[in-house]
């Protein structure tokens, strides 16, 4: 026997606490394979904070499990951040996973996640026992949010509740090494939610296989209405002309942009321009609708699915039942070998909303409202909890200003570029250290909409504050709550809503908050609204304070827009802000410009924001009416050069035109305006590329595909002024109402106004010292002007923050108010 044998490894015993979204996402069995691959005892369990760990064994043996936690951990995990404490010991010999505990809720929901390709094979493979089922789904993929009460996540509080497993599905959730232990949506042909086809008035139909039925349907151009993971889809080939003018009938949608769903990223290569980045958006786990340049092919392909746009959204399969469609097409091959190769089926997807209605959850509902929309069903009986839309992203590839492209020289001070990045699958924290590029932008996606696969990942905020509800404003609205778990704070940014321009979508945003604060278990302190008195937002947020008692906090439209853009970035010292959108409601300040702000340049800090400038005001001829119909915008800005005259004969096609002469020579009915949309709509109005708008934004949007189609154009200096406080647009106008060449005047207008903005903020630096600007409001969505824009203000030496967690538009309006609202609670104010 060997006396110098080494002495046994000092035991000891520790308490492990993980936070972040790390329940439903296989964390449990992953920390099971981790602890006996290291020989240690103990248990694992959820409970109301995220995951807790007790373990006993060598130091070494637990500092590895510690270290592997984050570098290892599941694809759909997202971990916050991990504590270790020690422990007196643990009883258990050996290692296990034990029952939930129950307890206040600091844990977040998972969102939803495509079919992931284990699931996939066994799909496509004729000897599995879910081989072709609708419901397939494991630890790594499927529903999460959109089948989530309450939380912990676990299957009693799901819509999974009511299906009893059969014993091989419960045999696959009591193992710690299956792929689907503890699944909380696990199901099979035996035991789970089932698929049926209905006819246009949601009576069913005798088949025997729905999906080859409903995929016939689609072959002979019919529409069919498709239950996914969040809502109800309208489908039909979108290959036949036909049969998407007739969904364009329907819908009553004549212009705005469908998006298609194909099999794979080599299914677009005819009609779409997919680089690497755009791959990797469309193949990701939440395979959102992503914005893809069209070929010179993809109108005569897919004749009006995007007409006049230079863009086409796309996405792919997200559940068994979308890949199913695919499969049948394709002739039911077995295996997933074709799944990679090109198939020729595109089909539309659009959201089954009508009259711009939230997103249909329910059959029964889907029957009553979509019955003239649909010629028929694929239902379901696994019920959506939470209506959760598509979400849309645009790639930010990057393009150098028209400056470095077309000759114009650039004379500001070559420093190093910082702008600011967030990779949508990355933490805040890492993206906070991440490395920057001099002189170059980011890669990152830019959110349209965030729902599906993103909502409700939590935001990190850059300290702790109150609970404070926000209710966002009236377009793309959204909901917002932010929590303090004695760590930091996060806020959790709802899916979006949409427009309240309809009882149903009001609806929906009480529901949406409702169930914000019942899963996360949190009271607000106080409620964040827009200063817009008729929003139907602001009365819900004046409603909601009153039953709660607490206090309702009004923050500005367009400081809203720029909080949003320092919370996702952490930033808490004072910023320039560059505020450009439709309409806002302002705040009388001396300016003389009514209230109706959107073009506006604001110095915001932790105490609130002050308006340094704002664009030239223009008449709002009409009202309201002049946001829909760009040639009212267009007839403004002559009429503001002295060109008046020239109304009747420039819109001679406008049987409003003398009444919109004389209510601009009178000043009647002709509201100012700071807007940068609509001075947008100013230009496309004065080039002739629409009158009157289909959709909002449309004219903008024009106006951007003609200037990518012309290609750059040098900036020119002498068509704007900076006088003052204000940016002067209007020799820009001049000009473009004498151009002959449409897309040449829209380049030259991208070009321009990105050179004066760019002039702008530098001049507002060095008056005030600030060298970081945030670029907040929906005119940023303009691809084209918001990478010349950052591109330039980064060359001059000025940190650039773009939103990358939120949508720059509408859509994050709910995160700015809400950190807006923390910050003045802390002070008092």
């Amino acid at each position: 026997m060997n006396d110098l044998a080494a002495p046994p490894l000092e035991r000891t015993a520790a308490r492990v606490r993980v936070r972040g979204l790390v329940q439903g996402v296989g964390f449990r069995p992953f920390v099971y394979r981790l602890a006996t691959e290291l020989a240690l005892d103990g248990c694992v369990r959820n409970d109301g904070e995220g995951v807790e760990i007790d373990v006993a064994g060598s130091r070494a043996a637990i500092d590895a499990l510690v270290e592997r936690l984050e570098r290892e951990a599941p694809p759909l995990a997202r971990v916050q951040r991990i504590e270790s404490q020690p422990l007196a010991g643990v009883s258990q010999r050996g290692f296990a996973i034990v029952a939930s505990r129950h307890g206040r809720v600091a844990t977040g929901i998972t969102p939803d996640a495509a079919v992931c390709r284990d699931c996939l094979a066994e799909l496509f493979d004729p000897a599995d026992r879910r081989h072709r089922y609708a419901f397939s789904n494991c630890t790594h993929c499927g529903p999460r949010f959109t089948i989530t009460r309450a939380l912990p996540y676990d299957r009693p509080q799901t819509s999974m509740a009511r299906f009893a497993q059969c014993p091989a599905c419960r045999r696959e959730y009591e193992a710690p090494l299956d792929r689907r232990f503890h699944a909380q949506p696990n199901a099979c042909p035996d035991c789970g939610p089932r698929l049926w086809l209905a006819g246009a008035g949601g009576e069913p139909i005798d088949c025997d296989d729905p999906i080859a039925a409903a995929a016939a349907r689609l072959a002979r151009g019919e529409i069919v209405a498709v239950k996914g993971l969040g809502g109800f889809h309208l489908a039909c080939d979108a290959r036949n002309a036909h049969a998407v003018a007739r969904l364009r009938r329907r819908k009553h949608r004549d212009e705005k942009p469908f998006a298609i769903m194909a099999a794979n990223a080599a299914s677009l290569a005819a009609v779409a321009e997919v680089d690497a980045q755009s791959a990797a958006l469309l193949a990701s786990l939440a395979t959102p609708i992503v914005l893809l340049p069209k070929t010179p092919a993809c109108d005569e392909q897919l004749a009006g699915v995007a007409p006049g746009l230079a863009e086409i959204g796309a996405m792919l399969p997200a559940t068994p039942l979308h890949w199913l469609l695919f499969h049948e097409a394709a002739g039911r091959p077995a295996g997933i070998d074709w799944t990679a190769q090109p198939q020729p089926l595109l089909l539309v997807m659009t959201s089954a909303n009508p009259g711009g209605e939230p997103l249909v959850i329910d059959n029964a509902e889907a029957a009553a409202r979509l019955g003239g929309l649909a010629d028929a069903f694929v239902m379901h009986d696994r019920e959506i909890v939470v209506r959760c839309d598509d979400s849309v992203l645009r790639p930010s590839s990057v393009e150098r200003p028209a400056s470095s492209v077309a000759g114009e020289a650039n004379d500001a001070p070559p420093l190093a570029a910082r702008v600011s990045t967030f990779d949508v699958g990355r933490s805040a924290l890492a993206a906070r250290r991440s490395t920057l590029d001099p002189r170059r932008l980011t890669l990152d996606p830019v959110f349209i909409r965030r729902a599906r696969g993103y909502t409700p990942a939590p935001i990190e905020l850059p300290r702790a504050g109150p609970p404070v509800l926000a209710v966002g404003g009236y377009l793309k609205s959204t909901a917002c709550l932010t929590r303090d778990d004695g760590r930091g704070a996060q806020a959790f940014l709802s899916q979006h809503i949409g427009d309240l321009d309809n009882a149903a979508s009001c609806e929906a945003l009480e529901a949406a908050v409702v169930h914000l604060q019942t899963v996360l278990e949190l009271a607000p302190q106080a409620v964040a609204h827009d200063l817009h008195p008729d929003f139907f937002s602001t009365r819900l947020a004046l409603r909601l304070a009153a039953e709660l008692g607490v206090p309702a906090i009004g923050v500005q439209h367009h400081h809203a827009h720029i909080a949003a853009i320092c919370a996702e970035h952490g930033v808490t010292a004072p910023v320039l802000g560059l505020a450009l959108d439709g309409v806002g409601h302002g705040e009388d300040d001396g300016f003389a410009t009514g209230n109706i702000w959107g073009g506006e340049l604001l110095r915001v800090d932790a105490g609130g924001y002050a308006r340094l400038g704002h664009l030239r005001p223009l008449p709002l001829p009409g009202g309201d009416r002049a946001a829909r119909e760009p040639w009212r915008m267009a007839a403004a800005a002559l009429y503001l050069l002295g060109r008046g005259g020239e109304l009747g004969a420039r819109f001679a096609a406008q049987p409003a035109a003398p009444i919109v002469a004389d209510l601009l020579a009178r000043r009647l009915h002709s509201p100012l305006t700071t807007s940068a949309g609509r001075w947008f709509d100013a230009a496309a109005g004065l080039l002739g590329l629409r009158d009157v708008m289909a959709y909002e934004g449309q004219a903008a949007m024009l106006l951007e595909a003609a200037a990518r189609a012309h290609g750059a154009v040098p900036a020119d200096r002498s068509l704007y002024r900076i006088d003052g406080a204000m940016l002067d647009l209007l020799p820009l106008a001049s000009r473009l109402a004498d151009e002959r060449d449409a897309g040449r005047g829209a380049a030259l207008f991208h070009a321009t106004l990105a050179a004066a903005l760019a002039d702008w903020v530098r001049q507002a630096a060095a008056d005030t010292g600030l060298a970081t600007v945030a670029l907040g409001g929906g005119v940023f969505l303009n691809r084209i002007l918001s990478q010349q824009l950052a591109q330039r203000l980064a060359d001059c030496g000025l940190t650039v923050l773009q939103a990358r967690q939120a949508p720059v538009n509408d859509g994050g309006l709910a995160l700015g108010q809400s950190w807006a609202a923390m910050q003045r609670l802390e002070q008092g104010t």
